[in-house]
């Protein structure tokens, strides 16, 4: 009997020659009809073109954007280096220039003293840095780092800028305390320079916040004292030396007794802005006392 017949009461079998037959037959027709023609490879490209290109395309245009994502963060990475850099050379060079600004500065306040030490060459000078002031918008009083053992002496003049800055009230082993003449509690005994005419500089911070201070008690019966005229220190004056600018007459102003006359100068120093100043070391009372020697 064939073994493929199927007995009455038994499943279908099929031998595993035959079936190895089957199978060989159907694949070798299958490849050459594979070779032969595109039945099969036709609708299997048109499956793989419509699946497997948008997939590859979508792929592709990932790559690339990755790709250049990739290269604008090594450009941002690169320009914050660069930018760190930058801010660095700025900060290095912002400094650099302060500095010079500052010895610019500091120049030209050593060229103004310089100036000035000429200008009053008939004193001794020395000169001394400010250190510190009094509350307030002015140096109407302040320290310097100069004191008894640098030779200062309470009521020794001060100057800086185009003239007097005031005078010593009070003297420590390596500092003193200036009062200037613009301070609500200074009186200095001016000249005016063109007609020797005396009057009295009173400090006003109220006054000064103008930028002048008060003069009073100006006798010029020939009105010959005009706006623009020099204040300088009298030689009367108890405190400080004689021929020290003090500042320029803006206004003049007749009393109510018709016999004097008051208003306002200029002083020759910025009191906003001061950092050195020049202290003269000898006194008027030694000067006024060598001179009545001379006489005698």
């Amino acid at each position: 009997m064939s073994p493929i017949i199927k007995r009455k009461g038994e499943k279908f079998t099929l031998p595993g020659k035959y079936l190895l037959f089957i199978l060989t037959i159907l694949c070798t027709g299958l490849i050459v009809l594979t070779f032969n023609t595109n039945l099969i490879s036709a609708p299997i490209s048109a499956v793989g073109g419509f699946i497997i290109v948008p997939l590859q395309d979508g792929v592709s245009k990932a790559g690339s954007w990755l790709g250049r994502r990739s290269q604008e963060l090594v450009q941002i990475r690169s320009l914050l280096e660069e930018n760190e850099k930058l801010k660095a050379q700025i900060d290095e060079l912002t400094m650099e220039n302060i500095s010079l600004q500052q010895d610019r500065y500091e120049l030209t306040n050593l060229r103004e003293l310089y100036d000035l030490d000429v200008q009053y060459d008939e004193y001794e000078k020395v000169g001394a840095r400010i250190i510190a002031k009094d509350s307030g918008n002015w140096f109407h009083s302040f320290m310097i780092d100069k004191g008894y053992e640098d030779g200062l002496m309470i009521d020794m003049n001060v100057m800086a800028g185009s003239g007097l800055v005031g005078r010593i009230i009070d003297v420590g082993p390596n500092w003193s305390k200036v009062m200037s003449i613009i301070d609500d509690n200074s009186n200095t005994s001016g000249m005016v320079l063109s007609t020797s005419d005396i009057l009295v500089v009173s400090g006003n911070l109220e006054l000064y916040a103008q930028g002048v201070i008060g003069f009073e008690k100006l006798v010029d019966s020939g009105d010959r004292v005009v706006e623009g005229d020099k204040i300088v220190t009298s030689n009367v004056s108890d405190k400080y030396l004689p021929g020290i600018l003090i500042g320029y007459i803006s206004a003049i102003n007749v009393d109510a007794n018709n016999l004097t006359k008051s208003g306002q100068v200029t002083p020759a120093v910025d009191f906003e802005h001061l950092e050195e100043v020049l202290i003269i070391t000898q006194m008027k009372q030694s000067i006024d006392e060598e001179t009545s020697i001379g006489e005698n």
